[in-house]
């Protein structure tokens, strides 16, 4: 495996959860792999469970780690073919990418939509720049589209706690007081339609996502009629695909207590950071029902093993 961009990167999804599972149990019997190699994570957004997983991941497979936030240390990019660079941006990404190649041997990155320009977002003109123009491989810790890491820890914690051979599993839209793309929302069903599940999404009317991703996913607008006997709950906010960037308060969409009563005891789940008692009552995530905690651990496993792959590769 040459990059790790999107979920469409994994040639057997049962294959890498079961290897996940397995690393998860000696996380340092693969350090020698790693050793004298670099590792640059850079960062154009926010990031907590990211960088620390991905941090962690490199460290235990013995690699370097550099650490760069664009937000306030890297120097503007400019993206595209051509352009007179006589405004804001100060260096292009043919340089950066071919400079950065020198440093490393592995780049991550992380950059958000920016939720103006569907066309825009979904270009994916960062990443794939990188990529482009990079010598080494790259990985997605995050995209204007894509959580591809966040998916796979989500198909490592659902294998690990599923009671049934088909467990049915709910995406379940919630309200949030600012706009968020839809990369971990469209990751976790493009992962999900890969697994042997039956599997449903809900959220009101206006807030599909892109028809190329959900194709024949069954959509319910009723959230109670969707929470029925459900195995596994995954709740999370999306801004509007059609009228893109728009998000709504509506709080008839937070997952409670009586909700969850719906289900066939369900697991909850959610990539963080969560808004409480707007997203979900505090009842819910603090349940023993509540898995985000070993969610969010399994990102560790998650990036160790695309790297493994990736230096397997080198």
């Amino acid at each position: 495996m040459n990059n790790y961009f999107s979920i469409k990167d994994i040639d057997s999804l049962d294959h890498w959860v079961n290897e996940a599972i397995e690393l998860k149990k000696d996380p340092l019997s693969n350090k020698a792999l790693g050793t004298d190699k670099t590792i640059g994570l850079l960062f154009f957004n926010p990031s907590l469970r990211t960088r620390l997983s991905t941090q962690k991941a490199a460290l235990n497979l013995g690699m370097n780690v550099v650490v760069m936030n664009f937000t306030g240390e890297g120097w503007s990019l400019e993206y595209g073919d051509g352009t007179v660079m006589d405004q804001g941006n100060s260096e292009h990404v043919k340089e950066a990418a071919q400079v950065v190649s020198q440093y490393c041997d592995v780049l991550a990155i992380r950059a958000f939509a920016k939720l103006e320009s569907k066309e825009e977002d979904y270009e994916e003109n960062v990443l794939k720049s990188f990529i482009k123009y990079a010598s080494i491989p790259v990985i997605n810790m995050e995209s204007a589209t894509g959580h591809p890491l966040q998916a796979l820890t989500d198909a490592i914690t659902i294998t690990e706690h599923k009671t049934t051979h088909k467990p049915k599993i709910v995406l379940s839209w919630a309200p949030h007081p600012k706009a968020l793309p839809q990369a971990v929302a469209n990751s976790f069903v493009e992962m999900t339609q890969r697994m042997d599940a039956d599997f449903v999404i809900t959220h009101p009317e206006g807030f599909e996502l892109a028809s190329q991703i959900t194709n024949e996913v069954p959509i319910e607008y009723n959230q109670e009629n969707a929470l029925k006997d459900a195995d596994f709950v995954y709740v999370k906010n999306w801004s509007s695909y059609t009228h893109y960037g728009k998000t709504s308060q509506d709080q008839s969409w937070k997952i409670t207590e009586e909700k969850m009563k719906l289900t066939n005891n369900a697991k909850l789940m959610h990539c963080l950071p969560v808004r409480r008692n707007v997203v979900v009552d505090d009842v819910v995530i603090d349940s023993e029902n509540s898995i985000v905690i070993e969610q969010a651990n399994n990102r560790t496993y998650a990036a160790q093993l695309v790297l493994k792959k990736i230096l397997e590769n080198k």
